[in-house]
């Protein structure tokens, strides 16, 4: 059986900011998010992570994805792409990307940025080209499910954050094979491709390349809706960006996700909670915590 992930270990791995510091200081996120369908995607993902800490969040989409979330966050930055005939990020834009992501921290590619002729080819050529740890969501693994084999960077650390369906995609299995041996299938992947592996749902379950697996304590069925995953994303790459060992990111990352959202679920109750609304709650975590 897991490990389970307690608060204990979340807040021995999250340091005190330094007062004697500065945005550089905490890492640089690139995100590669959004087309015109899943707008919304990319600006809950930059939010998750500019509230995890990290001291530069980039996000690299289509204009009209950075013209939905620049009002919201007018506190990240930009890298304008060009859109491709089917509404995503055009193949084109790969090497840009790349040299972006090559001077940040972490690169996290996948919410909202559907699956198109023109991301089919982009996706495997940011994987297997990034020189800095790379966490695969949502479309991003929707993507890697149809190629041969998992891309991943030859020297950097690769974070999958299937939810069942996913996952089920990822391995050529069904849902109910998945949700029927979650550990099993999670550590095995794990394992097998030498990756970490945030198998979403009731108890999200971490493994590490290792055999490692962490079972979370927190969270409820209000974080059935669309959107909290792509908060998740963010949170994780932010925890990366911070020098955290990637395993531990993730572990710290579900964690502080699920107690937020707990909170949350107190507040206006697991009908009435939206994703957006933890954001609020993880910021009081965070202060309750010293952090």
């Amino acid at each position: 059986m897991g490990k389970p992930i307690t608060a204990e270990r979340v807040w021995e791995n999250l340091p005190v900011r330094k007062s004697e510091s500065n945005k550089g200081s905490y890492g640089k996120v690139l995100l590669v998010a959004g087309s015109q369908r899943y707008r919304g995607a990319a600006a809950l993902c930059a939010e998750g992570a500019a509230r995890t800490g990290a001291g530069i969040v980039t996000l690299a989409a289509i204009q009209p994805v950075l013209d939905a979330v620049l009002p919201r966050l007018p506190e990240i930055c930009l890298l304008p792409c060009t859109t491709g005939s089917e509404g995503g990020i055009d193949s084109a834009c790969a090497d840009m990307i790349l040299a972006q992501a090559n001077r940040s921290s972490v690169l996290a590619i996948g919410p909202g940025l559907s699956v198109c002729a023109e991301t089919k080819a982009l996706v495997p050529a940011l994987i297997a080209q990034s020189k800095v740890p790379v966490i695969l969501d949502a479309d991003g693994l929707n993507l890697a499910a149809r190629l041969d084999s998992l891309p991943r960077p030859e020297n950097a650390p690769l974070i999958l954050t299937p939810h069942p369906g996913e996952m089920a995609r990822l391995t050529r299995r069904s849902v109910d094979e998945i949700q029927s041996n979650r550990e099993s299938v999670a550590a095995g992947y794990a394992r097998a491709n030498h990756c970490i592996v945030v198998l979403k749902g009731s108890r999200t379950l971490v493994a590490g390349p290792e055999g490692e697996v962490y079972v979370n304590t927190t969270g409820n069925a209000g974080l059935s809706r669309g959107g909290s995953g792509d908060i998740l994303t963010g949170m994780i790459a932010a925890l990366v960006a911070q020098k955290l060992p990637p395993l531990e990111a993730a572990a710290c990352g579900v964690w502080l996700h699920g107690a937020a959202a707990d909170r949350t679920a107190q507040r206006l109750g697991q009908y009435g909670m939206l994703p957006h609304d933890i954001f609020a709650d993880l910021g009081r975590i965070f202060a309750e915590n010293g952090r």
